[in-house]
């Protein structure tokens, strides 16, 4: 196959070489995608198409969308790359396609948020009925290995007093509150992959995905990183809406996408995963750290006064189940893995191509 020009060589290579023959696995299988268009899904065709393209492993890949033809229009090279096909449907409903698939990537979710928070029915029934649907199409495919992207959202609220929440803490979101459809839904649609696996055989994996960075991350989409990462590339205030003191961690694009392939392939069937880095910091030194990587010179303004002696909110990881099973951990560190990010929303506006 020939090469050609992705300003993301060099993640991709560093997913090769820390993958070491986990890719070797992927020769001759045929996948299917659902999800693929997102942030996450993208990183994952990125890195397939790399992979395929370097080893020579004769991979073909469906994948599903409600518009193929905006992922085409976007991002040509991952709509029309030699491993890939695009199916036009949706998760809720879709007609399977012909043939047998070895491996299954269910990253689709309810992404028009304006939506769902004002119908969480829909936010709940795709995770749900979504996820029942792909089990059933798994089955009658022969698939053998299936990967679910759950969230850190099914623990709900984190209390106060836990620094890292862990897979074995029964925490949840409160059952009475409709907000929190996302998390009910994926916590319902993880039951149904444990199930599965009793049920069918198919080997389940869930990964429990928190806070990410990297290239394709819209940094006007509200999250707090793309914000800073926005507003330091043009100069302007960098501006934190609460007090400052909650407490995340971000794990780059490149080790997200390292750490899905090797849940698929190398996780225990059945078994959730906590997906994203242990080394939190507060919003505030969040922002001091884009400042400090992207524009030294830019004033942060707090809008709120933190309340003295009051417990941080936490949105963070333990991920002793991921380190000590699969050997997994971060790798690119949260400085540099902003500074990628950066560099690829310049190319991109610079070539006029959209992020």
């Amino acid at each position: 196959m020939a090469e050609w020009a992705n300003p993301l060589h060099a993640d991709l290579d560093h997913i090769l070489e820390h993958g070491g023959e986990l890719f070797g696995e992927l020769e001759g299988a045929r996948i299917f995608i659902t999800g693929g268009t997102g942030f996450v899904g993208r990183w994952m065709l990125e890195s397939l198409i790399w992979a395929d393209a370097k080893l020579d492993l004769g991979v073909e890949a469906v994948v599903l969308s409600r518009d193929p033809g905006r992922l085409a229009a976007r991002h040509p090279h991952l709509a029309t790359a030699r491993p890939i096909t695009m199916l036009a449907g949706d998760v809720l409903n879709f007609e399977s396609p012909e043939g047998e698939f070895t491996h299954a990537l269910h990253m689709a979710t309810e992404t028009n948020q304006v939506v769902a928070h004002a119908k969480p029915t829909l936010e709940f029934d795709t995770a749900v009925d979504g996820t029942r649907h792909m089990l059933r199409f798994a089955e009658s495919a022969g698939v053998g290995k299936f990967l679910y992207t759950s969230s850190g959202a099914i623990y709900g609220t984190q209390p106060l007093t836990c620094d890292h929440v862990s897979e074995t803490d029964v925490f949840a979101p409160l059952a009475d509150n409709a907000k929190a459809a996302y998390g009910h839904g994926k916590r319902a649609a993880e039951f149904l992959c444990s199930a599965a696996h009793l049920e069918t055989g198919i080997e389940t994996t869930i990964a429990r995905l928190f806070s990410f960075v990297g290239p394709y991350l819209d940094i006007n989409a509200g999250y707090a990183v793309g914000n800073f990462i926005r507003d330091a590339l043009a100069g302007n205030t960098i501006t934190i809406g609460g007090d400052g003191t909650p407490r995340r961690s971000y794990l780059y694009a490149a080790d997200l996408a390292l750490w899905l392939w090797t849940i698929l392939l190398k996780g225990r069937p059945g078994q959730a995963y906590n997906t994203g880095s242990d080394q939190d910091l507060s919003i505030l030194e969040l922002a001091e750290t884009v400042s400090r990587v992207l524009c030294p010179d830019a004033h942060i303004e707090v809008a709120q006064t933190p309340v003295p002696g009051a417990l941080p909110a936490r949105y963070v990881p333990d991920i002793t189940r991921a380190r000590d099973e699969l050997g997994l951990s971060p790798i690119i560190s949260l400085e540099d893995g902003i500074g990628r990010t950066a560099e690829w929303h310049r190319n991109a506006n610079r070539t006029g191509s959209e992020a």
